[in-house]
């Protein structure tokens, strides 16, 4: 069984806020330091960010305008812990503890990542649905339940009738829809709101990706500081998730649908 959520769902909303803030940073420095965590919901947007990039409160204004509407912003910027900062002043090592598992998607999730996604192109609001085994469930947020149960008519569609979501309605926060974004490999850490020398983000993309190619589990672990995570150097695993996140179109359109 498997849960998809679109990028309109508030938690995502919150995800690709915190991107974009990611992508605010890269425009300013080729490897900034970074993380942002977002709460968003009923008119306001909280945002902290812990960073030494000199970032323009405007930008960042802008970027939560642009993915969240009116919303009123409640901003902070502070610097990152210095403990932090000097792990990676004189190169690329490790930012933090973790454990990584990359799963081989399984062709019930590959499905519901394609019904998602079509979905979302008629209708790009908030929607969650999930596949298991032969049910269906789908709950898409300003749709008419008729015209999906034309497109899906074994479905079981909106359970409790019409309705509209997004975050007037509901409250999103950063890194809380991380099956949506991995499926099964899911660990401790998230994938969103961070610059690529942290592990969460690097490793994941890595581990995931191996899984893919390998077509079998992959499992790692690292600590703070190594400079080599499954016998590849650390800077290899930071520029091959960079690669695969300019060729998505950054931080901000990785948060819309994870890594599958």
């Amino acid at each position: 069984m498997i849960e998809k959520v679109n990028p309109s769902h508030p938690d995502k909303v919150a995800d690709r806020i915190a991107g974009a803030i990611v992508d605010v940073a890269y425009a300013k420095e080729e490897n900034p330091k970074v993380a942002v965590e977002v709460l968003i919901g009923h008119g306001f947007c909280h945002a902290i960010v812990e960073t030494d990039t000199k970032l323009i409160m405007r930008d960042i204004m802008d970027a939560i305008k642009r993915i969240a509407g009116d919303v009123q912003p409640d901003i902070v910027i502070v610097p990152q812990d210095k403990h932090l900062s000097d792990n990676q002043s004189k190169k690329l090592r490790c930012g933090d503890n973790g454990i990584f598992k990359g799963m081989p998607l399984t062709e019930e999730q590959k499905e519901l990542s394609k019904i998602a996604r079509k979905i979302y192109t008629s209708y790009p609001h908030d929607g969650k649905y999930i596949l298991d085994e032969a049910r269906l469930i789908i709950c898409q947020s300003n749709a008419k339940t008729t015209d999906l149960k034309n497109t899906y008519p074994n479905a079981e569609i909106n359970p409790l009738g019409d309705w509209t979501g997004g975050t007037d309605v509901d409250s999103g926060a950063t890194n809380r829809k991380l099956g949506s974004d991995m499926a099964d490999s899911v660990t401790g850490g998230g994938l969103h709101g961070k610059d690529l020398s942290k592990a969460d983000v690097s490793v994941n993309i890595y581990a995931f990706r191996k899984a893919q190619k390998l077509g079998k589990p992959v499992t790692l672990v690292c600590a703070i500081g190594d400079d080599t995570v499954d016998g590849v150097p650390y800077a290899d695993i930071v520029a091959e998730a960079k690669e695969y996140i300019d060729s998505i179109g950054g931080f901000e359109k990785f948060a819309e649908w994870g890594l599958f």
